[in-house]
C-alpha cells in the first residue's frame, strides 16, 4: 500500500490519486467505517462479502469476482474477503473536482457499492500502473498517477457488466445512422424503443442523452470534413445531417467556439490522398506516400553552356 498528499497545483488536474493497494488471499474485513474520499476496488478473483448501505438489516452479499465495490465519501461501509477461498483486490483512493462530471457521465455510480464487471484486467492494469508510478524518487508521480485515475475510471465503465448486453448495440446503431435526418423519436422506433426507452438506454451506456451523443458525432465528422477536404460548409454540412448550413454553422459555433470557416483555416493543412471515414489500424496506420522528385536543374541565375560541337565547356578563367 502507498499513500500520497497531492500539492494545491496537482488538484487543479481534476483528479488527485491518494492512495494505491494491491493485496490477496484471506484478507481482515474493512469496516464498518466512513471516509471523506472515493476509493475504487477491483475485486479480480475470488469471492467475498458486502454490506448494503441503505439496508438496515446489514446483511450480507456476496461478492463474485470480477466485481467493483463503490466506496463513496460519508457512506458506511463495510465487506470482507472469504475466509477460506479469499480474494484478490486492488484499490485506488482518489478525490476531485471532476468527480462530480464522471458520476454525471456514469463513470461514478454512488448508489451502486457492488457493480459486477465483465473483466478486471484493463482496472487492474491501470491501478498497477498506479503502483509502479510510487517507486521512489519520481517526479512525476502525482501527474502519472492523476492520470491512471482518469483511465481507471474509464476502464471501470466500459467493463461494467450491465452496459455489455444492451447498451453497445444500441450506441452502435445509433452511430451507424448518425447522419440521417431523425428525430430522437424516429431513432428509438427504428429500434422497436420508446423515446424514453432510448434515453434511458444510451444515458446508462454513454452517460449523456441521444442527442448530445448524436451531436458529437456529427460535429467529430465534420471536423474531419473541413480539415481533410475542400468541400463547402453547405455540403460538409448536409454530410453529417444537417439541410440548413445555417443552422449548421450557428450549431458548430457554439459548440466548437469557432465558425466552420474559422476552424478549417486554422488547421492550415489538408490529408494527402483525400479523406476517408474508415478507422485505421493503430498498428497499421496509414502511410503517405513521399512526393515525386522534381529533375533538378541548374541553381538559379546559371545558364546551361553548350558547345557549338558538342564538345566540353571550356576550363574556367584563371584567378587573376
Amino acid at each position: 500500500m502507498r499513500y500520497f498528499t497531492p500539492g494545491p497545483v496537482h488538484h487543479r488536474l481534476g483528479l488527485v490519486c491518494l492512495g494505491v493497494g494491491m493485496q490477496h488471499g484471506a484478507l481482515p474485513p474493512v469496516g464498518p467505517r466512513t471516509l471523506d474520499h472515493h476509493v475504487a476496488v477491483v475485486i479480480s478473483a475470488g469471492r467475498g462479502w458486502c454490506t448494503h448501505p441503505d439496508d438496515t438489516r446489514g446483511r450480507r452479499h456476496e461478492v463474485v469476482a470480477p466485481a467493483l465495490l463503490w466506496i463513496t465519501p460519508g457512506v458506511p461501509h463495510h465487506f470482507g474477503a472469504d475466509p477460506v477461498e479469499g480474494w484478490d483486490e486492488s484499490f485506488v483512493d482518489f478525490t476531485g473536482s471532476a468527480v462530480t462530471a464522471y458520476t454525471e457521465l456514469g463513470c461514478i455510480e454512488p448508489g451502486r457499492p457492488l457493480v459486477p464487471l465483465t473483466d478486471a484486467g484493463p482496472a487492474r492494469a491501470a491501478i498497477a500502473r498506479v503502483a509502479r508510478a510510487a517507486r521512489p524518487g519520481n517526479p512525476l508521480l502525482e501527474i502519472e498517477a492523476a492520470a491512471a485515475v482518469h483511465e481507471l475510471l474509464v476502464a471501470l465503465r466500459r467493463a461494467r457488466a450491465d452496459t455489455t448486453a444492451d447498451g453497445a448495440p444500441v450506441l452502435e446503431a445509433l452511430a451507424r445512422d448518425a447522419f440521417l435526418p431523425l428525430s430522437v423519436a424516429e431513432h428509438a422506433a427504428r429500434h422497436g424503443m420508446t423515446a424514453a426507452e432510448l434515453r434511458t438506454a444510451v444515458r446508462r451506456s454513454a452517460g449523456c442523452s441521444p442527442k448530445d451523443y448524436l451531436l458529437g458525432i456529427r460535429l467529430g465528422r465534420a471536423k474531419e470534413l473541413l480539415a481533410g477536404t475542400d468541400l463547402p460548409v453547405s455540403t460538409v454540412a448536409r454530410r453529417v445531417g444537417y439541410d440548413d448550413p445555417a443552422y449548421f454553422s450557428r450549431l458548430f459555433t457554439r459548440r466548437v467556439g469557432t465558425p466552420p470557416v474559422q476552424f478549417r483555416a486554422a488547421q492550415s493543412r489538408k490529408v494527402p490522398g483525400g479523406y476517408t471515414s474508415r478507422v485505421p489500424d493503430p498498428g497499421r496506420p496509414p502511410r503517405v506516400p513521399p512526393a515525386p522528385e522534381r529533375p533538378r536543374g541548374p541553381p538559379a541565375g546559371v545558364r546551361r553552356w553548350r558547345s557549338p560541337g558538342g564538345g566540353a565547356p571550356p576550363p574556367p578563367a584563371a584567378n587573376r
